[in-house]
């Protein structure tokens, strides 16, 4: 593996290589933070993608596209004169020390449940920091990993079921007010119950340690490998997937089930 330096030496020429793209190359010239921000969020999904198929080689190069990014923003702030990407590094170290006591100072944590909770306190009094507990939620994450994101916060300071097979009571509630709804027909209420249910479940994928996010698009890839299998056999038999019977596409789709797809 490469040594400090060389490290040091690779990241001094991605900085050199964009100053010269920010002069020399009439798209990256003309960017700006809000023309980047949907690329930043697509080169986080593809990094996402790669991650979630274990792909080594994929996972170097989202990073590697990733971190153009992170470069970049902080190239458009030296020209602004308002920070530059030693500026990102130092505000990056002094946040890790001081939300790392139980590593640069004197505060004991011996498990990362422990760790995640000083944190929440930290975060509280640090300059700038979350005024409180959801604060630092980003309004803007999905649903799903939005609905996990605060009742992890609110687990760290002590919001959370004694035993965690307690969830199961509250999921079924939930469930059987959706079906309540569901009888009635109301639309809106029934949206919202759906909503309380989906909440209920990802707080029950939380508690046994399952990243709900991560479980349903495991679920997505599988959906996708079966149905790719069922259409792929469909149009062998020369028919479309509008010809052939529920029946049929069950047969396929358990044909796809036993080959382990």
């Amino acid at each position: 593996m490469s040594s400090k330096q060389e490290k040091m030496e690779a990241f001094g020429r991605l900085l050199d290589i964009l100053d010269e793209l920010r002069e020399k190359c009439p798209w990256d010239r003309k960017q700006t933070n809000e023309s980047l921000r949907t690329n930043t969020i697509e080169e986080t999904y593809e990094l996402c993608d790669a991650i979630m198929q274990n792909d080594n080689e994929n996972i170097k190069k989202e990073l590697g596209d990733l971190l153009l990014h992170v470069v970049f923003y902080a190239k458009i702030g030296d020209e602004k004169q308002e920070f530059d990407i030693k500026d990102v590094c130092d505000s990056l170290c002094n946040k890790l020390i001081f939300r790392h006591p139980h590593v640069f100072g004197d505060t004991s944590a011996d498990t990362s449940q422990k760790v995640e909770q000083n944190w929440e306190q930290l975060k509280l009094k640090e300059k700038g920091g979350n005024k409180t507990v959801l604060e630092g939620v980003p309004a803007s994450l999905p649903s799903i990993v939005k609905a996990h994101r605060i009742q992890d916060k609110a687990r760290n300071v002590g919001f959370d079921w004694e035993q965690r097979d307690q969830v199961w009571d509250k999921v079924r509630e939930e469930f059987n007010e959706l079906k309540t709804e569901i009888d009635h027909m109301e639309t809106d209420n029934m949206e919202a119950e759906f909503g309380d249910l989906f909440f209920s479940l990802i707080n029950a994928a939380r508690l046994y340690k399952i990243n709900p996010d991560n479980a349903l698009e495991r679920t997505n890839q599988k959906f996708i490998r079966r149905f790719n299998y069922l259409e792929e056999h469909t149009i062998k038999q020369g028919l479309s997937l509008k010809e052939m019977t529920l029946e049929d596409m069950d047969k396929l789709w358990n044909e796809a089930k036993a080959k382990g797809l």
